[in-house]
């Protein structure tokens, strides 16, 4: 296996059958398309593990997958809640003015005004609007160890420059 980047993009649930499937959670966009990436790596045992992708249906309201050379229920069951990643390599790629989430973790987060918040260290889905995780500096002014800035095109997220690594933010820096 290569030393390529890995994105989780789903995990496996419990077995399915008695043939060796095993239900699928995605974390796509589109739920299906976690099929249409491959190869998929499998976290065995610490370490990621390439494996094909024999068969998938959906199943109820979820989908179940069966695995190239897994067919016993034991061994399905073996790897019950493993993480399944892809190669970024292998994701779409975007336009300039969209981003994967992954892509703004340790972004430098600065005020219009020049204030550095900090770094983006994490992403909440809030249902309503995500939140960036911004852990500040130590040595902040305002004495905040984290913020959280709502993801708001436009009215807070005024530009993010994946060169320089900066999201430039119309934020109260003492929020």
């Amino acid at each position: 296996m290569s030393e390529q980047e890995k994105v989780v993009v789903g995990k496996l649930g419990a077995s399915y059958g008695i043939r060796g499937w095993l239900k699928v959670f995605s974390y796509t966009e589109d739920a299906e398309s976690i099929f249409s990436y491959t190869p998929w790596y499998i976290k065995v045992r610490g370490e990621w593990k390439e494996t094909g992708l024999e068969d998938w249906k959906r199943h109820g309201q979820g989908y179940v997958c069966k695995l190239k050379g897994l067919d016993q229920r034991e061994d399905a069951a073996a790897l019950t809640n493993a993480e399944i990643a892809i190669n970024a390599d292998v994701l779409p790629s975007l336009s300039d003015e969209e981003f994967y989430w992954r892509e703004l973790f340790g972004m430098e987060v600065v005020t219009t005004k020049g204030y550095n918040l900090g770094k983006v260290t994490d992403i909440l889905e809030t249902g309503s609007n995500d939140v960036l995780v911004v852990t500040a500096n130590p040595k902040d002014a305002f004495g905040q160890k984290e913020r959280l800035v709502p993801f708001l095109d436009e009215q807070v997220i005024k530009m993010i420059d994946r060169s320089a690594q900066r999201i430039e933010v119309d934020w109260d820096p003492g929020f």
